[in-house]
């Protein structure tokens, strides 16, 4: 079978939902494909859920552009939807004195990004906010926060369907075949021409591109999140300094109150969400540079979530790469690949720009 559709969006996390509400709000006919049964199951729901505030990312790039931008959008989106979140803020902390340096470095790149100033903490300051935090300074973040991210993503395609556009789960995309018209969606039962394709796979993203267009390696990130059991310890969200491949673990806390520590960070060749508890102790040391009075016992393995990067271990972190036709050449083609965190804060403003870019 073979129809005819104006916008195919190929994934239905929270970056391809979001991008998919925005083209029907603009008029446009728009059809998400879902490979899974159900929309959101992937690095959408496998997440801290933060909203981050955009302090950690190089200048001008578009994980600080975008991430700033869309923290806005976000928070206006949930407070006029009434959604579940809340902005309780984030204590960023130095466990050493050599640490006290990369503080200030996340302090001026804040200022840059336009991410919020950040309050500078002393010992005293760190153990007013957070009782059981041992840090010799830090930093408060009060725009940072946390967010439900099912019932927004549920919002989002409620959005979506109001103006006239559709999900299709249970279709994966096999093979995309460039044409005149614009791009032919392959799936097992269905083939649609499609004028605007949107590859928002995720994980699948460079897969995906490179049916018909230049893509970089897939590289995956597995962390592991652990609750902890009983009355939370924590106010506020703790992080420690970011290690390579990911922010540390970290504390974040769901809209109950309840504590979670991860993600660290592990390098896989496939996507598998198996969650190993054999490295608990090397878990637990890192949680106890900041967190000494950690119970170990009251650790919970809990989930885990895969990142779905574009560069591998020992490489820099890569930029957001949105890629339209301009860099690989294909007519009606834009792919998003790398879109790891701070994706999720960043959601809107990404539609923002690929509605800009294809406007283009």
């Amino acid at each position: 079978m073979s129809e005819q559709v104006d916008v195919v969006v190929i994934g239905a996390g929270v970056v391809g939902l979001a991008i998919a509400r925005q083209f029907a709000l603009g008029g446009r006919e728009v059809l998400v494909l879902e490979r899974h049964d159900a929309i959101g199951t992937e690095t959408s729901a496998r997440n801290s859920e933060v909203i981050h505030a955009g302090l950690y990312y190089p200048t001008g790039s578009l994980r600080a552009r975008l991430c700033v931008r869309g923290k806005h959008l976000l928070y206006d989106y949930l407070r006029e939807r009434r959604l579940p979140h809340q902005n309780c803020g984030k204590v960023l902390v130095a466990v050493d004195e050599g640490q006290k340096v990369e503080l200030e470095k996340f302090r001026k790149q804040s200022e840059i990004n336009g991410a919020g100033d950040l309050r500078p903490l002393s010992t005293a300051d760190v153990k007013a906010l957070e009782p059981e935090v041992r840090a010799v300074a830090g930093l408060f973040s009060p725009t940072t926060g946390i967010i439900d991210s099912h019932p927004y993503i549920l919002s989002l395609q409620g959005d979506l369907e109001g103006a006239g556009g559709m999900v299709v789960l249970n279709t994966p995309v096999r093979r995309l075949q460039p044409t005149d018209a614009g791009i032919t969606v392959h799936c097992d039962e269905l083939s649609l021409g499609a004028r605007l394709v949107i590859n928002s796979a995720g994980l699948s993203a460079p897969d995906v591109a490179a049916m018909c267009s230049e893509a970089p390696k897939a590289f995956y990130a597995r962390g592991r999140y652990y609750t902890y059991s009983g009355r939370s310890p924590f106010r506020h969200l703790v992080y420690p300094m970011p290690e390579p491949g990911g922010l540390g673990v970290h504390v974040t806390l769901d809209l109950v109150g309840q504590t979670r520590f991860g993600p660290d960070v592990a390098w896989i060749d496939t996507v598998d969400y198996t969650f190993d508890d054999s490295a608990r102790e090397d878990f637990a040391a890192a949680i106890c540079k900041y967190f000494p009075g950690l119970d170990v016992a009251r650790l919970q393995p809990g989930y885990t979530g895969v990142r779905p990067k574009i560069t591998g271990p020992g490489e820099p972190a890569a930029d957001f790469r949105i890629d339209g036709p301009k860099r690989h050449g294909v007519r009606g083609l834009v792919n998003l690949l790398g879109i790891e965190s701070p994706g999720l804060t960043s959601s809107l403003a990404i539609a923002e720009y690929v509605a800009a870019l294809v406007s283009e």
